[in-house]
């Protein structure tokens, strides 16, 4: 288990985004008992997973993680982080938002604290020790054990803890940027990682898996197909080929499975607590919680990191 403040999580955290979307409620809860047979405990997901989906308004993923708490017998050990602020009908930052959001999430989930609490975009349009004093209001209540940031950039990162200081409110505990082989320099060459590590901010990256690209299921000249596809051909350039090359040569060299690879690759960056990776069935579970205890040599993770320098 690793440590975010006083959770303790494990080294893999399951993506809620998928949950009555490409899996249905009953998929969705088998992928969950499995996660949680194979030793995970952290689960993400946000007030407006899947409002994309048409018919569908947001919150149905809390719903469904809420209805496979019930039946699990209970959250004991569970983390469970919620996002507050892209929701369609809620946007924004607006304390009073963030409070009606909350009250949604908490009752969709069944609980009445949330572990982990992300703001999940900025909010230009509202002072942030406003928006701030909310959250630390949630904090000392007892609302929210802890909040984060998903989405900010480094400057913004710095101006929440320098506002929260000179305020004395909570301070973030984490942030959730998009991270992978394929996408690098919103952490590494923005600062973003130096200023996680100044202030002991977890990293837990979405995209992993960059939608799927990473698991070497699409082929070079291949039109990128499904409910992802938008989101993956911006993936599938001559490098981003040339990167699952890569980790496919080396999950070859190790006999597993190429997502296996890309979240290993991922867990052993600087300050990343737990990669976030999403499953559709039961069946790809395994290749996703096998990241939890590989580790990479020195030059495999070398050939990886060289293979996506042009992503950095």
């Amino acid at each position: 288990m690793h440590r975010i403040s006083t959770l303790r999580v494990s080294p893999i955290c399951l993506g809620g985004n998928v949950f009555g979307w490409t899996a249905d409620p009953a998929a969705s809860e088998a992928i969950l008992d499995a996660f949680a047979e194979a030793g995970g405990n952290f689960i993400d997901t946000a007030d407006v997973y899947s409002s994309w989906v048409p018919g569908h308004r947001g919150g149905e993923s809390e719903t469904i993680i809420g209805g496979w708490l019930r039946h699990h017998g209970g959250r004991d050990g569970i983390v469970v982080a919620t996002k507050v602020a892209k929701h369609p009908i809620h946007r924004g930052l607006r304390p009073a938002n963030i409070k009606i959001c909350l009250d949604g999430s908490r009752r969709r989930l069944g609980v009445e604290t949330i572990d982990l609490y992300y703001a999940h975009e900025d909010d230009p349009h509202v002072p942030t020790a406003e928006w701030l004093g909310v959250f630390d209001q949630l904090v000392r209540s007892g609302a929210v054990r802890h909040y984060g940031l998903s989405n900010f950039t480094p400057a913004r990162v710095a101006e929440v803890i320098e506002v929260a200081t000179a305020e004395d409110l909570a301070l973030p505990v984490a942030v959730q940027p998009q991270y992978n082989l394929v996408h690098r320099a919103e952490v590494e060459s923005s600062g973003l990682a130096a200023l996680c590590a100044e202030h002991h901010l977890a990293i837990v990256p979405y995209y992993g898996l960059a939608a799927g690209f990473l698991t070497g299921k699409y082929a070079r000249g291949e039109s990128a197909h499904g409910p992802r596809a938008a989101r993956v051909r911006s993936f599938a350039t001559d490098a981003g080929f040339d990167v699952v090359d890569a980790v496919v040569g080396v999950a070859d060299e190790l006999g597993v499975e190429p997502a296996t690879v890309a979240l290993a690759w991922l867990r052993q960056q600087p300050g990343v607590t737990a990669p976030i990776a999403s499953a559709s069935s039961v069946e790809q579970l395994p290749a996703i919680m096998a990241a939890a205890g590989l580790k990479l040599s020195r030059s495999q993770a070398h050939r990886l990191t060289k293979a996506s320098a042009s992503f950095a």
